[in-house]
């Protein structure tokens, strides 16, 4: 979130399933493809690619002008997801002539301060991530009024337009939630642990709400720190101990995946973990079975496609999306798709 997910994700409410066909998960991408299909992919070292950056040889400038675009998340320092998210803009800037800086504040008033900042600077577009869209509120509508595009991706779809965005960018958690939870359903699960690791980002609850939807049984939600191991795997270790009827643990972050998959080897438990978002960890637990599979929004399109989006509207005045979100996901990776996954994971665009 992280998912947001994240962390985390749009804000459809969770009692109102939104179908796939009615959002727009192939528009930017047809885009994106229009625009760097005369530029190498991502390289195989840290999810850079190897193309001109802004103002080298082979660059092409925007046509009114050089453009910078300031991407905020709420990312943490090193998170594994939001490094994804930061190779995905870094990227697609090197490949557009874009100038594109990337900074993140897990506080919400902090990033606040980031997109005022940025406003001040009068860049000529932002992408932000509002795991707490009212903490951003009133920054990120000084932005619009300032005449500044914005682009919102991971989470807060439900107030983007409210806000004055002109698109938004990344997974619907109450769908993601869904499936994952009729996975697990098929799976043979018959009372699932869904463990939030982040207060305060509604986005993760929607994924625990659309779980129990899928999922058609009893979901537990379980609050942890994300911030601190011990916690995470005592609290965890904890509630499987309380009730042995709990036989899957859903997490809705790669990090605390990990810490699960601990939880359960201790205590000789079957309950089966599942989990969102995807690291080198996960897809070697996916490998030998002891996650049986992961949610992926594929966040390097959260970073990358934005990018792409405010070139066009600066440079041909386009819109992407017709006031929908664009979908990054939910796709999911479990034994049948692994080992192709983790190549692209490897060169930090997965």
């Amino acid at each position: 979130m992280n998912e947001n997910h994240s962390a985390p994700g749009r804000r459809p409410s969770a009692s109102r399933r939104r179908t796939l066909p009615r959002l727009v998960p192939t528009a930017a991408v047809a885009v994106a493809l229009t625009f760097a299909a005369a530029c190498s992919g991502p390289a195989a070292e840290g999810g850079s690619a190897k193309t001109p950056a802004a103002g080298a040889s082979g660059a092409k400038p925007a046509p009114g002008g050089s453009l910078h675009i300031a991407v905020i998340s709420h990312g943490g320092p090193g998170d594994a997801f939001w490094n994804v998210v930061k190779n995905g803009s870094t990227d697609a800037g090197k490949q557009l002539g874009v100038q594109v800086d990337y900074n993140s504040d897990p506080d919400p008033s902090g990033q606040a301060k980031l997109i005022d900042n940025a406003v001040a600077q009068h860049v000529g577009g932002l992408v932000v991530s509002m795991a707490n869209p009212d903490a951003l509120q009133s920054s990120v509508k000084a932005a619009v009024a300032a005449g500044i595009p914005v682009i919102t991706i991971n989470s807060g779809s439900a107030k983007s337009r409210e806000f004055g965005a002109i698109g938004h960018v990344g997974q619907e958690e109450s769908v993601a939630g869904e499936g994952a939870g009729a996975k697990l359903k098929q799976n043979g699960r018959h009372k699932v642990l869904c463990v939030i690791h982040e207060a305060g980002n509604i986005g993760l609850n929607q994924r625990c709400d659309g779980a129990r939807k899928g999922f058609g049984g009893d979901v537990v939600n379980l609050q942890v720190d994300a911030a601190n191991p011990t916690d995470v795997l005592s609290r965890i270790r904890g509630a499987l101990q309380a009730d042995p009827a709990v036989d899957g643990v859903l997490t809705l972050n790669a990090q605390v995946a990990a810490t699960a998959t601990e939880a359960v080897k201790a205590l000789n438990s079957k309950a089966q973990v599942a989990t969102f978002d995807l690291n080198t960890d996960v897809i070697s637990a996916v490998k030998a079975g002891t996650i049986a599979f992961a949610v992926d929004q594929q966040q390097y399109e959260q970073g990358y496609l934005p990018v792409v989006m405010l070139k066009l509207q600066h440079d041909n005045g386009n819109s992407v999306g017709g006031g929908l979100p664009v979908l990054t996901g939910p796709a999911f990776v479990d034994a049948s798709n692994v080992d192709q996954v983790a190549t692209y994971a490897a060169r930090g665009t997965r």
